[in-house]
Parts: C-alpha cells; sequence; structure tokens
C-alpha cells in the first residue's frame, strides 16, 4: 500500500466533510465506521490510533479473536452481515450495533440473550432496497410491521436503516435508491418510532449517501486497502 492507514483516513474523512458541506448538512454528522473484516488486530491499532474507534465485522470467529486481542482499546463494535441463529449469543453480547436485521427469530434470540445488566443492543433494520434475490433484507414495504414488533423487544434498541444496493446501478439509481431507504426512515419516524440512523454509503459511494441522508459510512477499501475479489457495492465494503 503506497499510502498510511493514517493517510487514508485523512483523506476519507476529507470526502466525508467534502460531502456534508455540498449537501448542507452539519459537518461532523456523519459518522465513518471501518470495516474491518479480514483485517488484522495490528491494523485496526494502527486505524484506532488515527481516531476511529468504530469497526464492523461480519465474520464472527474472527471478529472475537481480535477483539480479545484489543480489550486495551475503547472500541464500538458493529456486526454487519446475515446472522445465523447458533451465533447469536455471541453477536449479542460482544457487539454494540447490529446492521443486518431482517429476522424476526433472530432478533427475538438477540434480544433473549442479551446481558440485561447492559445497554439494550443498538440494531438496524436491512431492507433489499434493489429486491435481489439473493440478497438478504426485508421489502421495503414490510418494514413498518416489522419495525414494530422490534420496538416491543427492550433489550434491542432500534435505531434505523441499513441497505447495501446493487452493484449495477447506475449514479442515478442509486441516488433514487438511497432516497427511497431516506423517505423509509422519515415514514417510520412519522409513525412514532423515534429512529436517527442510515446505514449505506462506502468506498465507492459514499459522498451520494452521504447527499441523501446517511448518519453511517462503512468504509474498508478506503481506508485498508482492495481485498481480493472484492466488489464494495457488493458485500460491505
Amino acid at each position: 500500500m503506497s499510502t498510511s492507514i493514517k493517510d487514508n483516513i485523512t483523506q476519507v474523512k476529507m470526502r466525508i466533510n467534502a460531502a456534508e458541506k455540498k449537501a448542507d448538512r452539519t459537518t461532523g454528522i456523519v459518522q465513518l465506521i471501518a470495516v474491518s473484516k479480514t483485517r488484522t488486530a495490528n491494523e485496526i491499532r494502527k486505524t484506532y490510533q488515527a481516531g476511529i474507534t468504530c469497526f464492523g465485522e461480519n465474520y464472527l470467529q474472527e471478529a472475537l479473536a481480535k477483539q480479545q486481542s484489543l480489550l486495551d482499546l475503547d472500541i464500538s463494535w458493529h456486526f454487519i452481515g446475515p446472522i445465523q441463529s447458533n451465533k447469536t449469543a455471541d453477536i449479542a453480547n460482544n457487539f454494540a450495533w447490529v446492521h443486518g436485521l431482517d429476522r424476526i427469530k433472530i432478533a427475538n434470540r438477540l434480544n433473549d440473550q442479551r446481558n440485561p445488566n447492559t445497554e439494550p443492543l443498538n440494531v438496524c433494520i436491512q431492507i433489499n432496497i434493489s429486491n435481489e434475490p439473493s440478497k438478504s433484507g426485508i421489502a421495503i414495504e414490510e418494514l413498518a410491521d416489522f419495525a414494530a414488533v422490534i420496538e416491543q423487544l427492550p433489550r434491542l434498541k432500534l435505531r434505523g436503516l441499513m441497505a447495501i444496493p446493487s452493484p449495477s446501478l447506475s449514479d442515478q439509481q442509486l441516488k433514487l435508491e438511497y432516497h427511497r431507504l431516506y423517505e423509509a426512515k422519515i415514514h417510520l419516524r412519522h409513525s412514532g418510532i423515534d429512529c436517527d440512523t442510515l446505514s449505506m454509503g462506502m468506498s465507492n459511494d459514499l459522498e451520494c449517501a452521504i447527499a441523501e441522508g446517511a448518519t453511517l459510512v462503512r468504509v474498508g477499501t478506503a481506508i485498508f486497502g482492495p481485498r481480493k475479489n472484492n466488489n464494495s457495492r457488493d458485500t460491505h465494503d
């Protein structure tokens, strides 16, 4: 990698700030999550030392091992991706956020297994915004009923919505889909659900996501460098 992680983070933060200003949004309102799946504990430590405190993982055993190596750091761990039933207990008690909630069964297990002496687990409902058969997430038409169920679970805190658009979209199509997610969040708020989060936007499209209301952007490649066979819009960056 020709530039350091610190330099890459500086560039990403500059992009975020420029996008916030262009969209006439408050500077600093968008939070950066470093997507650290497949990255080493040492790389995460360097990223933390450069000012990033939120890290996204979606391979549980790998994440747990890194967490043990980094106990001295005050990291907010975000689980991003599909959740298997046999992994809910570890996710419920080793992460502060879940970004891919799309099944009531999993929501119930996370709620039941979350330590009642800790803060509720922050969750984002994943919307299959491009209606791709192979992709996780609920249909946007199912959101109201799904959210109403999540709201009744005391150990979960519904924070908002998350989406990963199709990698084949044009810029204009991407903008429209991100706007649909923003409108869905507004509809939830009007229904009385106090959600505040839109988890959308990655290395290649964070400017578009910020223009359409993103509050969390999930960036891996632009911080750590490319992965082999990686498509940043089709995975979690």
